[in-house]
C-alpha cells in the first residue's frame, strides 16, 4: 500500500517563504518520479513541479525561481522549497507519483495562505 503525507503549510504573508514535506509509505519510492501538485479555490488542480528518481526537475513557468523540489530516497521524502511567495500561490498542495498509480494515491494536502 501507498500512502502520501503532506505537511508545511500555513498562513504567509507576501514574500515569504514556506517548506513543505511529503512522505512516502511505500517500500518502492526510488522508482518513482514525483510530483507537486497544487489546486486553488474555483481551479482544477495544476502540476506545479516533478523530479525524477535521479533528480531531474522540471516546473511550471508561474514558479520558476522561486520553487525548489528535491527528494531524499533514503527517507522517503519530497521537499517544496518556497519563497518570494505570491497571493496567486493560494492553495492546497498535493504530492503524487508521477504514475498511473497515482489515482488511487491523492492524500488530504496541506492548505498554503499567502495574504497580507
Amino acid at each position: 500500500q501507498v500512502q502520501l503525507v503532506e505537511s508545511g503549510g500555513g498562513l504567509v504573508q507576501p514574500g515569504g517563504s514556506l517548506r513543505l514535506s511529503c512522505v512516502f509509505s511505500g517500500s518502492i519510492f526510488s522508482t518513482y518520479a514525483m510530483g507537486w501538485y497544487r489546486q486553488a479555490p474555483g481551479k482544477q488542480r495544476e502540476l506545479v513541479a516533478t523530479i525524477t528518481k535521479g533528480g531531474r526537475t522540471t516546473y511550471t513557468d508561474a514558479v520558476k525561481g522561486r520553487f525548489t523540489i528535491s527528494r531524499d530516497n533514503t527517507r522517503k521524502t519530497v521537499v517544496l522549497q518556497m519563497i518570494s511567495l505570491k497571493p496567486e500561490d493560494t492553495a492546497v498542495y498535493y504530492c503524487n507519483v508521477e504514475a498511473i498509480t497515482g489515482r488511487d494515491y491523492w492524500g488530504q494536502g496541506t492548505q498554503v495562505t499567502v495574504s497580507s
